[in-house]
């Protein structure tokens, strides 16, 4: 009897999925209520992603609100040049009102800083009201523990990754699919 396979996996044990290794981040979110501020403290990353031919980067980290779905608020960090585990420990505060942090999404994103052609997407991370697994606990943790910063290391992602985790995140990284199919890089 032959049998006819329709449909083709890469087979590999449960929970060790050949992902590319990009690195991680480890940042605090504080939401004060009563004063409608909303911080995030960008801490440090380690294990980036060599982007440039000397063997390292020059990371720098966008911090993006999304209120509705629609881009709102964003800031980035200082450039770290050369180097693969940069120390950051800058603080961005927002104001976001109670009523309006129930329907933000926040993304922070790693990119590599190039002079001459256009910056390099190393790696991202979803949290906010439509963000899943760890991402979405870091925002809850968040919202249940007020005037309190939380700290949590989190693992970059490439956007397909985050596309795969929270489909409902298309809107906020679809200019970042597109600059990724045009680099060389993994997406």
């Amino acid at each position: 009897m032959a049998i006819q396979i329709n449909n083709c996996r890469d087979i590999h044990p449960l929970g060790t999925m050949n992902e590319e290794e990009l690195g991680e981040i480890c940042f605090s979110l504080r939401y004060v209520p009563t004063a409608g501020k909303l911080t995030v403290v960008i801490l440090e990353a380690k294990n980036l992603k060599s982007m440039d031919i000397g063997g390292s980067s020059d990371p720098y980290v966008k911090v993006q609100l999304a209120l509705d779905k629609r881009k709102w608020k964003k800031r980035k960090t200082s450039i770290k040049k050369k180097t693969l585990n940069p120390y950051y420990n800058e603080s961005f505060t927002f104001d976001v009102s109670f009523e309006q942090i129930q329907r933000v999404n926040l993304v922070v994103s790693v990119w590599d800083h190039d002079a001459m052609t256009r910056n390099d997407a190393m790696g991202k991370i979803f949290l906010g009201c439509d963000a899943t697994g760890n991402q979405l606990r870091h925002w809850a943790d968040m919202l249940s523990n007020p005037r309190r910063p939380v700290a949590q290391w989190h693992s970059l992602l490439s956007a397909q990754q985050c596309l795969q985790v929270s489909p409902t995140s298309l809107r906020y990284f679809s200019p970042w699919l597109v600059i990724c199919s045009k680099a060389p890089c993994s997406c």
